[in-house]
């Protein structure tokens, strides 16, 4: 089978985020399909811009065909993104023949975040004569109107109009939140259309892709167990949906007790929080640079415990299916999980601690429970989520699941 995949935001290992797409069609090219990804040359989640050879860029990524359609840059949230997404479904458009004729697609699929490339993914699919499915990543434009923006912005109203069309004219819809097909049903998508397959982790990454802990890291780290601290890590963006300030109040809850809590990453809320820090005088709270993916496993898994949150949010109720909770969970150690969300694969594998988010309170109450444990009891939870992850949410499963939910 011929599928052409369409993410506006498709990166690579090469690119950076985001990784879905590569590993989905890694792994259905290895199933022998044929995989070609469309993606715009502009994403703020890539961390190294593709190189251009004009406005239609194929290129080839570990043998994985890609097209990079050229789009102009963009900062922030504002105009200028909103621009972006209207300049990427025009490519499609203007290319959709060549499209058709380089590719022949049997399936197409359209996952963008973002529903107004439903409308150029169809008008592929239809030439093609090609099965449509539509990737629901996010609940656009509810997440626009539950953070602040009015039903009536012609922006919400544009893409409002084309989730209805995502949903009517999708021959399936295929979403990594599990509880959305009471919101999707209620904007007129037929019950019998919807599947879900989560987000999920490569195995090898963690088998024998594996780099070094970096030195500065490593420093740090040693420094800490000399002291005989419990390292609890908190690994990605710091960001104000992170909920990151809640995790320095609970290092200020934890000041008279043995537990580090280390913070690795990079955003824009990351000063903010150091000098919160430095205003309450935490000696027990330590901020380090984001490492290279490879590293990531290494750096997990020298850690005591993992912690995750996220601000609270009405949204949350349709589910959530982060990537960095996999990657907690592959790493074989207790997770304290500060979020409120319709699943919770930490209660449902028994590899941690679900508390409510934004208290410090209850993360540090939960740092002290895990610490109270004896280690062979925290291995055993660390490695219920691990083997939770290889059972659910390997992408060599994810990829056949993707593939039988179109049947």
């Amino acid at each position: 089978m011929n599928i052409l995949l369409i993410n506006h935001y498709a990166g690579s290992k090469i690119h950076g985020m985001e990784y879905r797409p590569f590993y989905l069609a890694r792994e259905w090219m290895a199933l022998g399909h044929c995989v070609t990804i469309v993606a715009a040359s502009h994403s703020h989640l890539r961390s190294v811009p593709p190189e251009l050879n004009g406005d239609f860029t194929p290129a080839s990524i570990e043998g994985i065909p890609y097209i990079w359609l050229k789009t102009p840059g963009y900062e922030g949230n504002g105009i200028i993104r909103a621009f972006n997404m209207f300049s990427f479904v025009r490519q499609l458009i203007r290319y959709e023949d060549r499209l058709v004729r380089d590719v022949g697609p049997d399936l197409v699929i359209a996952s963008s975040t973002y529903p107004l490339d439903m409308v150029a993914a169809r008008r592929i699919a239809r030439k093609a004569v090609a099965r449509l499915v539509f990737e629901v990543h996010d609940l656009w434009p509810l997440t626009l109107t539950e953070m602040g923006m009015p039903k009536s912005h012609p922006f919400v109203v544009l893409m409002q109009w084309a989730e209805h069309f995502a949903y009517r004219n999708a021959d399936r819809v295929i979403s990594m939140l599990p509880n959305a097909a009471c919101h999707m049903e209620s904007h007129g998508l037929r019950p019998d259309k919807f599947r879900h397959v989560p987000n999920g982790i490569v195995t090898a990454e963690w088998e024998s892709d594996r780099g070094p802990v970096p030195r500065e890291h490593a420093d740090v780290l040693a420094a800490l167990r000399k002291e005989g601290r419990f390292l609890v890590a908190y690994a990605g963006a710091h960001g104000m949906a992170n909920a990151l300030d809640a995790v320095v109040e609970a290092a200020a809850l934890l000041r008279d007790h043995p537990a580090a809590i280390v913070l690795v990453g990079q955003g824009p809320e990351k000063e903010a929080l150091q000098r919160k820090a430095f205003a309450l005088d935490l000696k027990n709270i330590v901020f380090l640079p984001p490492v290279p993916k490879l590293s990531i496993p290494a750096l997990l898994s020298s850690m005591d415990a993992l912690l995750i949150g996220l601000k609270r949010t009405p949204l949350f109720r349709f589910g959530i299916s982060p990537n960095k909770l996999m990657d907690y969970m592959m790493a074989g150690k207790p997770i304290i999980q500060a979020i409120e969300a319709g699943n919770d694969m930490v209660a449902e594998s028994g590899c941690g601690l679900s508390v409510p988010p934004e208290e410090p309170q209850a993360i540090a109450q939960a740092t002290l429970h895990l610490m109270a444990l004896s280690p062979a009891d925290r291995d055993a939870m660390g490695l219920r989520g691990r083997e939770y992850v290889l059972a659910h949410h390997d992408y060599r499963i994810l990829a056949q699941q993707f593939l039988e939910a179109l049947r």
